[in-house]
């Protein structure tokens, strides 16, 4: 009997002795069958599919406890134990709870192909029992020889197709305390960071999408096993960490449907439903698109998958997913396409149906949110669609080749897809987005700024059209950017404002207008700026935003050429028209776009702004502010000794930064290092990180001829946080 510690796992005594009961029919298959057969009569359930032909002609003793070790209720998994406990004779006690216990996919619920699948082999079914009987007798009575044995067996049946993976849950089961279960839910946990021994995480990574072979599985047993009893990690047995893998799993799912919540917090955009463009392939060779286009559906074909809601991680999706369909590749392609088909597709997004990588069939708008069909054959993951085109138009550049393609970061393709479902009465009206509203109070409740300096920011950017926020690194230039746009808006609409990064490659080309390689030579194409003004300018009773990060380090005469002038207040709408310097168009910048550039006054590397363009700009400056009442209600709620000091450093800190002849205030520290942090991450590793990966290196680039000095307050800051 495998070894038992005390741990409350009620079922183990009952899969152990069932385990022991199977083996005594291993010359006798037909007899369990039959058995199998009568547990099933009595409870009057049909007898699940597991083979060609029912009853199946031979079982493996793993099969059999699939049976109840699958995607099924609770209640079903009792009523089954208690069947098969009468028909095989089992005195064990019937577990009531199931705590820590892989289960099978239904889909894929034996361990053998059927009978009629080439890939069966006569034998097959005996080398699971063999495998089976070796790893009792190995957990029961360790030895070389019962040890050599397992080895063995186990190499012999983990390659049969439809084992792999599948094989250390059948073990886990039998003798729990001895075999770990190597599931996609397990390996994911044990590759976290703090699950296990680093060692034992870096072998298990190691191993890729390779199955280990016997000794490597049963020293990978012995070694974790050994881990656990002498680590702190909460669990020391494998079914308390099947139990840990499970609700760790389960609570990153939660998060994951609510990572959208937070996703973008730093830019303001947490809480705006975008819409999204998708190129989508309607089964291999769009066979479906008839079918689907009928139905009103779109729909993926990995139905050996189950239901998508059941994976926390795109990767246990990945993992699956070579465990069903090969693993010659990483199938990684395959795991986003149906991750984001669960979780990033959303109502409203637009989807265009492809054939290949030159036809659209279609054009549609997700009307759903996601649905598992389980009698939808082979494509049983859906969301409703309204399609609102369909014919067969030829595209004049390579589509990708992957099932579900997000494309909504390449405008000029959408332009060009939506240009060639048009219908002949005009163009099709993009969907409605409901955007949530946002104001002055909302952007005071968020930003370290005073009524005051919110309507002093708001009143000049309204009358100069232009402005720069400058400041330290760290004071929230990027933050207030976007938020600073929303709140003059009065609602966080993600189409009237668009954020752009210069850099020395940045050029007018990319801003305004130039000639690109095409497939046929260069063909003229525009920049961002001048699309979102013709944008602008289309909707003149609304104002647009055009934000632009590190404005400071592009070359600002060449990026602008002959904007410099039409930016400028005065000289805004059709009535002051200029050529443009490649396509003499006469262009205008309208009046309702405002451009606000950011500017980080400590790095060294930047020249001076060009003059005439600093003319044509109003100046904000964003302050460290530790000072504030907001940020002093925030150190209240944080109510952390260790946080304050760190404050209090910070502050010393920047005054002498302020007061070096070499730096001065436009190189203090900013407030943003250390916002967003929850009481628990004020006492964990979380400022440790922020001393040393953020904060020391910028003092050692501070003071790179004075390396005393920035040793010093490394040293001030690490001994205010210990």
């Amino acid at each position: 009997m495998d070894e038992m510690d005390g741990s409350s796992f009620t079922w183990v005594d009952f899969y152990a002795g069932l385990a022991d009961r199977l083996l005594d029919y291993k010359g006798d298959r037909q007899a369990l069958i039959s058995r199998i057969q009568s547990a099933y009569d009595g409870m009057g359930m049909k007898l699940p599919t597991l083979d060609s032909q029912t009853p199946p002609a031979d079982i493996d003793p793993f099969t059999v406890f699939g049976l109840f070790n699958k995607g099924i209720s609770d209640d079903n998994r009792r009523r089954t134990i208690a069947a098969l406990a009468t028909a095989l004779d089992i005195g064990a006690e019937q577990p009531n709870e199931f705590a820590g216990i892989p289960v099978l996919d239904n889909r894929n619920a034996t361990y053998y192909r059927f009978v009629d699948d080439v890939r069966r082999h006569e034998g097959d079914i005996d080398k699971l029992w063999a495998v089976f009987e070796a790893a009792i007798a190995y957990a029961d009575a360790k030895s070389t020889q019962s040890e050599d044995a397992f080895e063995t067996a186990y190499d012999e049946a983990y390659q049969l197709p439809y084992v792999g993976w599948k094989l250390t849950m059948g073990l886990y089961w039998m003798r729990p305390y001895t075999y770990i279960n190597l599931d996609s839910r397990n390996r994911w946990f044990l590759c976290e960071p703090d699950t296990v021994d680093p060692q034992i995480a870096a072998r298990l990574r190691g191993l890729k999408k390779n199955y280990p072979d016997g000794r490597t599985y049963l020293g990978l047993c012995r070694d974790t096993l050994a881990a656990l009893q002498t680590g702190s990690w909460g669990y020391k047995t494998f079914p308390e960490l099947s139990l840990a893998a499970w609700d760790v799993s389960e609570t990153v799912n939660e998060q994951n449907k609510k990572a959208q919540e937070t996703k973008g917090n730093a830019l303001g955009d947490a809480d705006v439903e975008t819409t999204r463009y998708w190129l989508y392939a309607p089964g291999e060779g769009a066979s479906m698109w008839d079918d689907f286009h009928g139905r009103g559906v779109m729909a993926l074909g990995w139905d050996g998958l189950g239901d998508l809601t059941a994976y926390a991680t795109k990767e246990q999706m990945r993992l699956r997913i070579q465990e069903l369909y090969g693993d010659e590749t990483s199938q990684s392609n395959s795991a986003l396409a149906v991750w984001q088909f669960v979780h990033d597709v959303k109502p409203g997004d637009v989807v265009f149906a492809k054939r290949g990588r030159t036809e659209i069939l279609g054009r549609g708008v997700v009307t759903g949110d996601y649905e598992y069909d389980p009698a939808g054959g082979k494509y049983p993951d859906i969301r409703k669609v309204e399609w609102t085109s369909e014919g067969d138009w030829q595209v004049d550049e390579k589509l990708a080749m992957k099932a579900l393609t997000d494309v909504t970061d390449y405008p000029e393709l959408i332009a060009k897809l939506e240009a060639l479902v048009s219908d002949e009465e005009g163009e099709e009206e993009a969907p409605t987005v409901e955007y949530p509203p946002y104001d002055r109070e909302g952007f005071l409740s968020e930003v370290y700024l005073d009524e005051r300096q919110y309507d002093t920011l708001v009143g000049v950017l309204r009358a100069k059209k232009n402005i720069i926020l400058q400041g330290a690194p760290g004071v929230g230039k990027t933050f207030a950017a976007k938020r600073l746009a929303y709140s003059m808006m009065g609602v966080k609409d993600v189409e009237r404002v668009m954020m752009v990064q210069f850099h020395q490659s940045y050029s007018y080309e990319d801003f305004v207008e130039g000639y690109r390689p095409s497939s046929e030579g260069f063909e003229l194409s525009k920049g961002t700026f001048y699309i979102f003004c013709k944008k602008a300018a289309d909707d003149s009773d609304n104002d647009y935003f055009f934000i632009i990060d590190e404005i400071n380090r592009g070359n600002l005469s060449k990026i602008f050429g002959e904007l410099f002038m039409l930016i400028e207040n005065d000289k805004r709408g059709p009535k002051n028209k200029l050529q443009l310097l490649y396509s003499r168009e006469l262009f205008y910048v309208p009046d309702n776009v405002y451009l606000i550039g950011m500017m980080n006054t400590a790095d060294r590397s930047l020249a001076m702004l060009d003059y005439a363009l600093r003319r044509r700009f109003a100046f904000f400056e964003l302050k460290p502010a530790f000072s504030t009442d907001k940020f002093r209600e925030y150190r209240e709620e944080l109510n952390s000794p260790r946080f304050d000091k760190l404050i209090s450093c910070v502050e010393r800190l920047n005054d002498a930064i302020a007061k070096d002849e070499t730096l001065g205030e436009g190189f203090r520290i900013g407030h943003s290092y250390f916002c967003n942090l929850t009481p628990d991450e004020t006492e964990g590793p979380k400022l440790s990180q922020v001393v040393e990966y953020e904060l020391v290196p910028m003092l050692k680039e501070y003071w790179f001829d004075e390396p005393a000095k920035a040793s010093m307050w490394a040293d001030e800051l690490r001994r205010a946080i210990k």
